[in-house]
């Protein structure tokens, strides 16, 4: 019969600095990924919210600069507010530019446009962080994992190679504690690669908004259109 003794505190206590070390990289690869799931988590209920609130409200206001203020303070994820800022500032530059000198020759339409396409190629950064690292989690956690049972069954081998006789028993034990680490891998990417595919997915949507926003914004400042989209996240 197996020894009670056997489990995780005695795979620990009988591992060395390698299998310490591999355990020591999936527990701070778990963590990682899941405080980083739980910000992009907050982050997309804050986009939510601008957009069933932020943005009826912005182009409810009376003004541009009223707009803009309002949408400062809607929006909690500054995304949209942040392009608003941006294409506010591009026009009331292109205003006070284009009756002489070098901005006489620029088409108001070119101009905003451009800074609406900077701004959301750093809207896209912004929303888009951190998901090279959930992919880079759930692709090499099985394998650390794995390197990690490897080792273990090796170093336990090792370890009985001198005994005069071995049971099952006597392999078992070690060989079962090591297999732990090839879970542990799984537990740590499963979540990730999960989470990856759910933020991806978001991410598209957002954008998706956030580009419809930057048209409606374009169209507002150049022909004075103003253009309610009735932008919803899809669930």
């Amino acid at each position: 019969m197996t020894s009670p003794s056997l489990g995780l505190a005695h795979f620990w206590a009988q591992g060395d600095s390698v299998s310490h070390l591999v355990a020591l990289a999936l527990l701070v690869m778990s963590v990682g990924s899941w405080t980083l799931m739980l910000h992009k988590l907050l982050a997309h209920w804050r986009v939510r919210h601008t957009l069933r609130t932020g943005l009826d409200a912005f182009w409810a206001a009376p003004s541009r600069a009223v707009a803009v203020d309002t949408l400062r303070r809607e929006d909690r994820s500054l995304i949209f507010a942040t392009l608003a800022t941006d294409a506010e500032r591009a026009a009331q530059a292109y205003e006070q530019k284009s009756c002489g000198g070098i901005g006489a020759g620029v088409d108001a339409s070119e101009f905003i446009g451009r800074t609406l396409q900077q701004s959301i190629v750093h809207a896209q950064a912004r929303v888009e962080s951190g998901l090279t690292f959930l992919a880079s989690v759930g692709s090499t956690a099985p394998f650390v994992g794995l390197f990690g049972t490897v080792w273990g069954i090796y170093h336990a081998l090792i370890g009985l190679s001198g005994a005069a006789r071995m049971s099952i028993d006597q392999v078992a034990g070690p060989v079962g504690e090591a297999l732990v680490m090839t879970a542990a891998g799984l537990f740590v990417a499963i979540p990730a690669v999960l989470a990856y595919n759910a933020c991806t997915r978001a991410n598209r949507l957002v954008l998706a908004q956030l580009d419809g926003f930057a048209h409606s914004l374009h169209a507002f400042l150049v022909a004075g259109v103003r253009v309610a989209s009735p932008a919803r996240a899809a669930d």
